[in-house]
């Protein structure tokens, strides 16, 4: 019994002693918010980032995790989801299946942690009118940080052909009050989805976003010669707004040559962003091929995750990012638009970053090399070498996800520890 406890008792005095609580030991760090490209260790201590460097002693942690041969980066930013499930406002309810804000949405920890995303941005699914259920309901209740974009239409997205389509139900005034509301939570103002020749719903989604001080996401909805995309960009935006489902096959990106239309980098140069959001039928190989190759990159990779989205071409974050990383955009680049681009898009840069001080949301990746192929929203097929693949994730330095049990310990040693139950 002697034995046992002074076995205890130094056990404890190692513990009491160690630096950290985990460290990530070997891996290829990507940062791109702090110019990091490299091999380093990432200690964690306390949910926070404790110290990025080459070489950190394993006998400091309490927990080593061996990242050889894996890329570990900042935990991956989705500005474009669906996660509002709401029973009470389901399709039914309006007589439309379209409704985002019901069973076509998913909650968000179920599809998140295991690509290597911690933090999302719900794309417009509640209006003002419902936003406070939506927090109770699903914001409050969920591992991974969630924030929400308002939709300028106050009941949201409950319905494409009726609800959304209600020039009435969009109000800047009391968007903007319920945004300054819950400014911990609401990041931004939605429009998506408008069939008809007016700007309303664009131009008061830009004055709501105005008195709350924060950015608009368009998804254009319709396409028309009346309402022309290019003004969107050039005119009707602002600096740090956001175009959304960007490779859309109808967006008139490209003209009879196939050259990126001049409006496109006019656009960029006065800071609005372009976005992926993917989604089930925004994106086409026919315009992501020739303008990614051209060298016009999105500023921000997204998912539209849903129902829809994720059983069909797009599938999850890292399917989109992998479609982007085979048209030539490096790992790197791929890895800013996917952390601290986003972040910053929504006016979150704390998030998206490997920082000392930083909450520890970490994603560890590995990059397979092989023949893969990869559906756009149309069901059209292109052929990749590079797939990338979640390993580990962790959310506030708690793993959360762990595909091969890199953060477990051998059976027959945790069991020789434990005792029979």
């Amino acid at each position: 019994m002697q034995t046992i406890l002074l076995a205890l008792l130094f056990c404890s005095a190692l513990w009491a002693q160690a630096t950290y609580d985990l460290l990530l030991k070997g891996g290829h760090v990507l940062d791109p918010k702090n110019n990091i490209n490299g091999r380093m260790d990432v200690a964690i201590r306390g949910g926070k980032i404790a110290r990025v460097a080459p070489s950190i002693n394993p006998a400091q942690a309490r927990k080593v995790i061996p990242c050889d041969g894996l890329y570990v980066t900042p935990g991956l930013v989705d500005i474009h989801v669906h996660v509002y499930f709401s029973t009470a406002l389901a399709s039914n309810l309006h007589g439309d299946s379209s409704s985002y804000v019901g069973f076509r949405a998913v909650h968000p920890d179920g599809y998140t942690f295991r690509t290597g995303v911690t933090t999302v941005m719900d794309a417009g699914s509640s209006g003002w009118r419902n936003f406070p259920e939506f927090k109770d309901r699903v914001i409050a209740h969920s591992k991974t940080r969630v924030y929400a974009m308002l939709n300028i239409v106050g009941s949201g997205m409950a319905g494409r052909s009726k609800v959304e389509q209600n020039l009435a139900d969009m109000s800047p005034e009391d968007t903007a009050r319920v945004a300054r509301q819950y400014p911990e939570y609401i990041v931004g103002v939605k429009t998506a989805h408008y069939a008809g020749p007016e700007w309303t719903p664009v131009d008061n989604a830009v004055k709501a976003a105005t008195l709350a001080n924060i950015p608009v996401m368009v998804d254009f909805g319709s396409f028309r010669p009346d309402r022309p995309y290019e003004d969107l960009v050039t005119k009707h935006l602002r600096p740090g707004d956001i175009s959304t489902h960007f490779y859309n096959a109808a967006a008139p990106l490209l003209d009879a040559q196939g050259k990126i239309r001049p409006f496109l980098s006019e656009a960029r140069k006065r800071g609005v962003k372009f976005d992926v959001g993917h989604g089930a039928g925004s994106f086409s190989w026919k315009n992501a091929v020739p303008v990614l190759a051209q060298g016009f990159w999105p500023d921000s990779i997204s998912t539209d995750l849903h129902q829809s989205s994720m059983n069909a071409g797009m599938k999850d974050m890292l399917n989109v990012m992998s479609k982007i990383l085979n048209n030539g955009v490096p790992l790197y680049e791929v890895i800013r638009r996917s952390t601290i681009n986003p972040a910053t898009e929504i006016k979150r840069p704390q998030h998206g970053h490997l920082s000392e001080g930083a909450e520890a949301d970490v994603a560890v990746l590995r990059l397979d090399h092989g023949h893969y192929g990869f559906i756009d929203s149309r069901g059209a097929r292109f052929e990749g070498t590079q797939m990338l693949v979640d390993e580990l994730t962790l959310r506030a330095g708690e793993v959360v996800w762990d595909l091969n049990g890199r953060a477990g310990e051998d059976w027959k040693a945790f069991y020789k520890r434990q005792p029979a139950k």
